[in-house]
């Protein structure tokens, strides 16, 4: 089985980087991309694709890349449930980044920025 996702777009939001309670540092961004055809109004619409970042991936990422920048992401389709505060199940669908690439002119970005926010993760939740 291939189980496989390479995706270019760009940055919805800045990331930011996050340290799980095992000191991993993680971030999660949404790559607006567009699609490769015009609707009945003449307007190429986008999709949405959430991916997650491990490790240096996750760190340079947040450090190099904001609101915008271009990057392409190689990576595997991972599936997730869990059941919310009000007992409701929701249904997460993302790509877990293996890879990315930074694809547009470098950003002029002080490398110091807010220190890392510390989350707990389950074991669940982490995709290795």
């Amino acid at each position: 089985m291939i189980n496989q996702v390479t995706i270019v777009g760009r940055l919805t939001r800045d990331p930011e980087l996050r340290k799980t309670s095992e000191g991993l540092s993680v971030t999660s961004i949404t790559l607006a991309v567009s699609r490769q055809f015009r609707n009945q109004h003449g307007e190429i619409e986008a999709d949405f694709v959430q991916c997650t970042l491990w490790k240096k991936a996750a760190e340079n990422t947040a450090r190099y890349c904001r609101k915008g920048s271009i990057v392409g992401v190689t990576g595997r389709l991972h599936s997730r449930q869990y059941d919310n505060k009000e007992g409701k199940r929701v249904y997460v669908t993302e790509v877990v980044a293996e890879s990315i690439q930074f694809l547009g002119a470098k950003p002029n970005i002080t490398p110091a920025g807010p220190p890392p926010v510390t989350v707990s993760v389950t074991k669940e939740e982490l995709p290795f």
